[in-house]
């Protein structure tokens, strides 16, 4: 009897079993993360169809991570300021009608890509409301109990739907249109607004930030939340500091050295590349899992910073792989240490931020990896015009061990459990 009622409160899916609000929560955003996966599958193609300009498709991407770098440092007073529930359910219908509106423009022949370039400034500033919401409710619906198993699960679909929604969005727009990948994106974001009607959460409380005078005074004393905030646990402020370094370097790394390594450098097809970034999933989902094992782990920051250099240190190996096997095995270590790292840290956001300040902590998290990620990229790609794509990897995976080191060298993080 006791080993039963162990069995239905550990293990991966206790968090469905215990937890209406969970279920709510994972449902609707597992269904959200799919269409979005055959969303940001879809608009590439739909710029090469009005366009056929790689220049083109820098720009657009361009613009949908800038209202987010620009206004990530303030939305979160939104997401402790007013329901998050609202906060969530108003971004999403906006962008479903954004999406809606993008499809009837496409089939109306009347796209072009001014539209398009609209489209992701406004998508990208609904993101930007959207994420330090989503942030806030996950701390409040990942009680203890269930903490290690959702966050893992969470993940887990998360990157179930980045494995397969962008093979049915590339099918969508090959055998129909975009707008059929765009419709399919709305639907997904209808039953994100649905599953939210059932999720049942209070409010954030006022914290001390948010009374401190009124008007601009009181204000500005609001925003600083998010930064008093962390900065009461070095583990957190430092490691945000620490990970918007490694991000130029990570960043470029996977959305620039690694389809050159496969498609210029080894000379293997399309087909294999797809094979390598399905295996980097397949990697991440199998660390996802592992965490769920355990309700509490312990010399966490050593299991954070470990998979950020076991990270590194399997990136570094890819320059001395020749066959697709071994590309998958090492992109699969690479995906699984980088996951850990993100599981452990979702996990001790939840568990050391205020709640009613959890938005504002959020919004600078995502500010902190956004932040300079143009810049690796530009920086990335020069250094491999330069000096050779072999030598930018082992360059930028040797910097990112580098500082992997270097902010485990300090007491505070380290002793972080």
């Amino acid at each position: 009897m006791h080993n039963d009622a162990a069995r239905h409160t550990s293990g991966l899916f206790s968090p469905l079993r215990q937890s209406r609000n969970f279920t709510a929560l994972w449902l609707g955003q597992s269904l959200s993360q799919f269409g979005d996966s055959v969303l940001w599958v879809t608009l590439p193609l739909a710029v090469f169809h009005t366009s056929n300009s790689t220049v083109q498709l820098g720009i657009i991407m361009g613009l949908f991570m800038l209202p987010q770098v620009v206004l990530l440092p303030f939305t979160g007073i939104l997401a402790d300021r007013i329901s998050r529930i609202k906060a969530m359910m108003v971004t999403d219908v906006v962008r479903l009608l954004l999406v809606v509106v993008l499809a009837m423009l496409y089939v109306a022949r009347l796209m072009d890509t001014r539209i398009l370039g609209v489209f992701v400034l406004m998508y990208g500033a609904m993101e930007a409301v959207f994420n330090p919401a989503y942030s806030g409710a996950r701390q409040q619906v990942f009680t203890p109990e269930i903490r290690s198993a959702a966050i893992s699960l969470t993940q887990i679909t998360i990157q179930s739907a980045r494995l397969l929604g962008p093979a049915l969005g590339g099918a969508l727009v090959g055998l129909a249109t975009p707008a059929a990948g765009f419709l399919l994106d709305a639907l997904m974001l209808l039953a994100s607004v649905v599953s939210l009607l059932f999720l049942r959460i209070p409010p954030p409380q006022k914290d001390a930030a948010s009374l401190q005078g009124t008007g601009m005074r009181g204000y500005f004393h609001e925003l600083l939340g998010g930064y008093h905030e962390l900065r009461k646990h070095p583990w957190l402020w430092i490691t945000i500091v620490a990970f918007a370094f490694l991000s130029i370097a990570s960043a470029g790394l996977a959305t620039i050295l690694v389809p050159w390594l496969v498609k210029v450098h080894l000379h293997l097809s399309d087909f294999t590349y797809g094979l390598v970034s399905s295996a980097s999933g397949v990697g991440a989902i199998a660390a996802a899992f592992v965490y769920s094992r355990k309700r509490q782990w312990g010399h966490r920051a050593y299991l954070a910073y470990g998979g950020l250099a076991a990270n590194a240190l399997a990136l570094f190996g890819l320059t001395f792989a020749h066959t697709t096997w071994m590309l998958m095995a090492i992109m699969a270590v690479a995906s699984a240490g980088s996951m850990m790292f993100g599981v452990v840290w979702e996990g001790s956001m939840q568990e050391l931020v205020a709640p009613e300040a959890y938005g504002r902590a959020a919004s600078l998290d995502y500010f902190g990896s956004w932040v300079l990620l143009p810049v690796g990229n530009v920086l990335i790609g020069w250094l491999a015009s330069r000096v050779g794509g072999i030598h930018t990897v082992w360059a930028a995976s040797l910097f990112m061990v580098m500082i992997t080191v270097i902010t485990m060298s300090v007491p505070a993080v380290r002793r972080f459990n």
